[in-house]
């Protein structure tokens, strides 16, 4: 590795319409996590405990929503003189290059230009929006022993559903023999996590190959239709669409098997059920591990304040909260009231919301700024499990996954008395309604 360029490639550009109204406004790797954090924390922590010095975030959707957080990359060492933290944006170009990507290949794609000026021997391409902890050397060293043109980083499908990711066949000796790209009826529950090493001349000259091959011979001369001018138009989309077939059927992918705690949480279920996993006895992911900690861009918090009333039960309580009710299996973020008397259940609570007295909050997700009145009830209470023998039960288990969850948007005023069903999606303040 010593001898290798490594450039890191965090792509952050997806809308994450999968989080419904959370990610109207935001970017998705800017979605808060576990109350302090955001979800691209995970992949720059990841790449300084790595010490990998170069790491750039290709943008797109609602880029300044995550620019305030990067911070220049300060939080995780990358704000240097020389290397460092780069933003990529879209861009407009007389080329044809530049534009807006649609998909993680085409993203690569238009930004070839500056890749190939920077020369690396390999680029790690990561998701924005994936909680894990992994060291990227490792799986760098054992791309360069299998000289592979790429090393997918695998896993068992979380829940057995392989249906939303990449699924992939390997021999004993980790080369991939089989892959399929969302398939509807799986063949295996062996899944991409969506790290990939590559060998970067490798991967551009095969990304040129690709837009070849698939764009449409030119028409005759005349100008391009209003507004096409600079968009770089390409047949690229997706990793799994041509470029990750066209390696596994040269022979050249490999797999690397990671058996730890990962989770793509870019639907509402896998986002309620990713916090759920952190009130565990034993949580399977340590966010404090003086190891490896995740590190985040956050503003100075005084400490929670709980109330002489308040009832805390397994629940994340972050700085700047003040707690005068009942929280139950719950995530507060930083700044978040709970009045005496209102009562919050499997739930989580984002930034500087206030839930007045005798309101309920049952299974829901409710987005920052929200202040909700009194005697106001929203969402159901999730399903407890099945009762078991004493012996096996903890006390403190979490309530079975799966749950219908409400959604209320960002700066919504819920009104005293009003009522939120299970299931219900409130959009944010200044969205179409």
């Amino acid at each position: 590795m010593a001898r290798s360029k490594v450039l890191a490639l965090i792509l952050a550009g997806g809308e994450g319409g999968r989080l419904e109204v959370l990610t109207e406004q935001r970017a998705k790797p800017a979605m808060p996590f576990a109350g302090v954090y955001r979800l691209i924390d995970f992949s720059l922590s990841n790449c300084m405990h790595s010490r990998l010095s170069d790491v750039w975030v290709i943008e797109q959707y609602q880029p300044h929503s995550l620019n305030e957080h990067l911070a220049n990359g300060r939080p995780w060492d990358l704000d240097r003189t020389y290397g460092g933290l780069q933003v990529l944006p879209p861009y407009a170009s007389r080329q044809d290059e530049g534009g807006f990507a649609a998909g993680n290949a085409d993203a690569i794609y238009r930004q070839r230009t500056f890749i190939r000026d920077f020369a690396p021997d390999l680029l790690l391409v990561l998701s924005a929006d994936h909680i894990y902890k992994l060291d990227f050397r490792d799986v760098i060293e054992r791309h360069l022993e299998l000289k592979a043109d790429v090393t997918m980083v695998t896993t068992k499908a979380p829940g057995g559903d392989a249906s939303r990711y990449g699924t992939i066949k390997a021999d004993r000796g980790g080369r991939v023999t089989f892959f399929e790209y969302k398939p509807d009826e799986p063949q295996s529950d062996l899944i991409t996590t969506e790290v990939f090493v590559y060998n970067a001349a490798q991967l551009l000259d095969t990304l040129d190959n690709l837009a070849a091959n698939g764009k449409p011979k030119k028409k005759a001369r005349g100008k391009s239709p209003k507004g096409d001018e600079g968009n770089g138009d390409t047949p690229l989309k997706d990793f799994g669409h041509e470029l990750l077939p066209r390696f596994v059927s040269d022979g050249r992918a490999f797999e690397y098997r990671f058996e730890c705690y990962w989770r793509d949480v870019g639907t509402i279920e896998s986002y309620w059920q990713s916090h759920m996993d952190l009130l565990a006895p034993e949580p399977p992911l340590a966010l404090d591990d003086p190891q490896w900690p995740i590190l985040t861009y956050g503003n100075q918090s005084l400490p929670a304040r709980v109330a002489a009333a308040a009832r805390i039960e397994n629940s994340l309580i972050s700085p700047g909260c003040v707690v005068g009710g009942h929280v139950s299996r719950s995530i507060l973020a930083p700044g978040v009231i709970v009045a005496e008397g209102a009562t919050v259940r499997d739930s989580i609570i984002l930034h500087n919301t206030t839930i007045e007295a005798e309101a309920v909050i049952n299974c829901a997700v409710i987005d920052e700024g929200v202040r909700v009145g009194q005697r106001a009830r929203i969402g159901a209470p999730a399903k407890e499990p099945k009762r078991q023998p004493r012996a096996r039960r903890a006390a403190t288990a979490p309530p079975s996954p799966s749950p219908q969850i409400a959604l209320v948007g960002r700066n919504l005023q819920i009104k005293a008395g009003a009522r939120v069903g299970a299931d219900s999606r409130l959009k944010p303040k200044g969205s179409e309604r």
